[in-house]
């Protein structure tokens, strides 16, 4: 399969343009140009194929686009946001389904192109539990599979009772939309008995948003032993059900908060300075 690495087309093409146009532009303001001279040229007729990088991929069928990727990705040929886009405006997620069981670049960009599709959710949640996946692909999944909490919410149950990916069964389930008393129970009782990890089971109950949470909330929050983080993430999620908590605290002591305010006077500082 003969393959086309248009962005090192493009690059020449611009290289050209910039010498020609030299000093006439900021850096800050060729970076706003490039991206417009990236779009244009994808619709630029090539002499060598009589078509446009957009015309060249338009005229390919689904299966041939997503095989061009896949030769792309085994040949290290730079995959261009003309294919990307190509694919994308073919909303055909099934053909992409086989690249999550391929490579790590494949499975990248399979999961980029194929988004939150619900076809695809059941094999999101398969890679998601797999213990040989990545970090980083168990963190892309569980990204998307949020977007669509409420479709996978009883198998996302089902797996944090089984202890599966807890910590990641409790992020989607935070994002459901549709309440559920036991959903409610499941973030809750692990707010109350993970003292360790208080900002990021606060953040779970402000992303569900149930008002209950609030009287559990502001218990915490009044307690002497928290740290600066652990205050602000609760007052967050407090306000965030539409709870206030306006108690002065001192946290001149704690070292994030001593962090945070040594930098904020450094920031005044360098402003000062400029008056």
């Amino acid at each position: 399969m003969k393959l086309y690495d248009f962005d090192a087309m493009f690059d020449k093409k611009l290289s050209e343009y910039m010498e020609k146009n030299a000093g006439k532009y900021t850096e800050k303001q060729w970076e706003d140009i490039i991206p417009g001279l990236y779009k244009k040229f994808g619709d630029t007729k090539i002499s060598a194929l009589n078509c446009s990088p957009n015309a060249y991929y338009a005229a390919m069928g689904d299966a041939a686009l997503v095989k061009t990727l896949c030769a792309h990705l085994k040949q290290g040929v730079p995959v261009s946001e003309y294919l990307c886009n190509a694919i994308e405006s073919r909303n055909a997620p099934g053909l992409l389904l086989p690249l999550l069981d391929g490579s790590e670049d494949e499975k990248e960009y399979a999961l980029n192109l194929i988004g939150s599709a619900e076809e695809a959710l059941p094999k999101l949640m398969s890679m998601l539990c797999d213990p040989s996946s990545s970090e980083d692909i168990k963190n892309r999944c569980v990204d998307l599979v949020k977007e669509k909490a409420d479709v996978v919410a009883a198998e996302a149950k089902r797996n944090y009772h089984s202890g599966t990916e807890k910590e990641y069964m409790l992020e989607i389930l935070s994002r459901t939309v549709v309440k559920d008393d036991e959903v409610y129970n499941i973030l809750i009782n692990e707010f109350r008995s993970d003292p360790e990890n208080v900002p990021m089971h606060a953040g779970y109950l402000a992303a569900y948003g149930d008002e209950r949470a609030l009287p559990v909330l502001l218990d915490k929050i009044d307690e002497d032993g928290i740290t600066f983080v652990e205050y602000q993430e609760l007052k967050f999620a407090i306000e965030s059900l539409g709870g206030v908590y306006e108690k002065e605290r001192d946290f001149s002591n704690d070292p994030y908060y001593q962090l945070i305010k040594s930098h904020s006077v450094s920031i005044a500082d360098i402003f000062d300075n400029l008056n």
